[in-house]
């Protein structure tokens, strides 16, 4: 931070000039305030078309980093948002205090014992790669470059979900810096509460800065996808949808649709065409999977069929998910049950005649995403047995079409809805409404989390996020 910046923030107003030099003196990161060399990195993401406008950011270089972060904007009346990866923020609101945990990325693996540990910014890549020479694998997502903790900590969606449930089903210990500026070591055991909490409610409770979790004894999956052209949309889908039916929890899969131009880094096969595609995920034997997908294949020919025997380490190629920033707007709608009439409607919508770059997925749930674990966390609607999502490429569009397309689907969706799931709420660069928030969760989660919203931060300091309790005043009121 620069001199002339800190003197920019005069006594008395968003944290005083004195308090941030004083706040720079003490941490091993970096401070940083509007005009300075980095701000404008720092507070930028994996999603390029909204970003956090931060009074003040605390590029955290370790956990105690965190903590003077959180005891500076308690003192200073400041609310505090977190940003690993930047996938989703929660909202572009200004002010207040940004803690940037993205330098914090360390990682252990104990192959004795089958778990891992990861420091708030660290990746799935990182814990992928250090697991796998041990025959191990976490629950990650399709795209590896996401970051551990708000994956984990909002539920955490993996490839081989239905087989081992939600990530944060497997969370052991979680080191947290809560609203007095205390680092914690939180288990079920220190504080059964605050760690259902976490689990779900996330940084509702506080700045989470490591978590402890299982790994699990899988070493190769088979899996791939299958691409359907256009004529086989229809067909692929109800095929899909059937076979959902039939599957053990050993297959996690989804059906995604998209369309994609006419240029040469588009592969041949796929370039100019809107497809359907199915990506599958199975844990058993290769010969047994082939036997699985039979019904699939039935439905015609394929322009992509490249099923096969996977090490994990190579589980990312399944989705192929891009992993350069870009400009998105998505969210999602949680159902029990999906019917090829609905995913009709929702293809009109979102399929070749949409207004901009569409992709619209479906992924099967179910299985043990629909039982509790041994630990119970506050992950919501484990009752639902799809999820649809939609997200818009807005790079160059009217955000006002994206918005109109994604109510468009919701509308359609309502009538089977039960909810939305944490991490799929990609944002619009606005903060969750109360009801946007009530929907992430079932009524009785909900409830359980703002009361102990209420005993954790009962002045709501972290306040920028999915928050769990509606505001009482223009910001928190936060004890000095």
């Amino acid at each position: 931070m620069t001199a002339n910046n800190a003197a920019g923030h005069e006594d008395g107003g968003p944290g005083s000039s004195a308090a941030i030099v004083a706040l720079t003196a003490r941490v091993r990161g970096v401070v940083l305030v509007p005009g300075d060399a980095g701000y404008d990195e720092e507070r930028s993401g994996f999603q390029t078309a909204f970003r956090q406008r931060p009074d003040v950011i605390v590029g955290a270089a370790d956990a105690e980093d965190v903590r003077l972060a959180v005891e500076f904007a308690r003192a200073q009346g400041l609310p505090v948002a977190v940003q690993a990866t930047g996938h989703a923020p929660a909202s572009a609101a200004p002010g207040g205090v940004l803690i940037s945990t993205r330098r914090m990325t360390g990682v252990r693996v104990d192959p004795g014992a089958r778990t891992a540990w990861a420091e708030a910014g660290a990746r799935w890549e990182r814990v992928v790669a250090e697991s796998a020479p041990h025959g191990l694998a976490p629950l990650n997502g399709s795209a590896p470059h996401v970051g551990v903790v708000a994956y984990t900590l909002g539920g955490g969606l993996g490839l081989m979900a239905r087989e081992f449930g939600y990530a944060a089903d497997h969370v052991r210990a979680i080191e947290v810096v809560t609203a007095d500026a205390t680092l914690r070591h939180v288990t079920d055991e220190s504080d059964a509460d605050l760690f259902w909490a976490l689990r779900g409610g996330r940084d509702n409770f506080g700045i989470v800065t490591s978590i402890e979790f299982d790994l699990f004894p899988v070493a190769r999956v088979y899996g791939g996808s299958l691409i359907f052209d256009t004529d086989h949309v229809e067909a692929a889908t109800a095929a899909w949808l059937a076979w959902t039916e039939t599957v053990p929890e050993q297959v996690t899969s989804s059906i995604s649709f998209i369309g994609l131009p006419d240029i040469e880094q588009v592969p041949p096969p796929l370039r100019g065409r809107h497809t359907a595609t199915v990506k599958i995920v199975y844990t058993g034997e290769v010969a047994d999977g082939e036997r699985l997908v039979a019904p699939l294949r039935a439905v015609g020919p394929r322009l992509v069929d490249d099923l096969t025997d996977l090490a994990y380490a190579d589980s990312h190629t399944i989705h192929n998910d891009p992993a350069h920033p870009h400009a998105y707007l998505g969210d999602n709608v949680l159902v029990r049950d999906l019917d090829p009439e609905a995913l009709r409607a929702v293809y009109r919508i979102a399929g070749p005649d949409a207004p901009m770059m569409v992709v619209h997925e479906v992924r099967h749930l179910g299985g043990a995403l629909s039982r509790q674990p041994a630990v119970p966390n506050a992950i919501g609607h484990r009752d639902a047995r799809y999820i649809v999502r939609v997200v818009t490429m807005i790079d160059g569009a009217d955000l006002d079409v994206a918005r109109a397309l994604q109510a468009e689907v919701q509308a359609v969706l309502k009538p089977l809805s039960l909810g939305r799931n944490l991490n799929f709420v990609y944002g619009d660069g606005v903060a969750p409404t109360p009801d946007q928030v009530a929907a992430m969760y079932d009524p009785d989660t909900r409830a359980r989390l703002a009361e102990l919203k209420a005993t954790h931060d009962p002045t709501n300091l972290f306040s920028g996020n999915h928050n769990v309790t509606a505001p009482t005043t223009d910001g928190p009121s936060v004890p000095r």
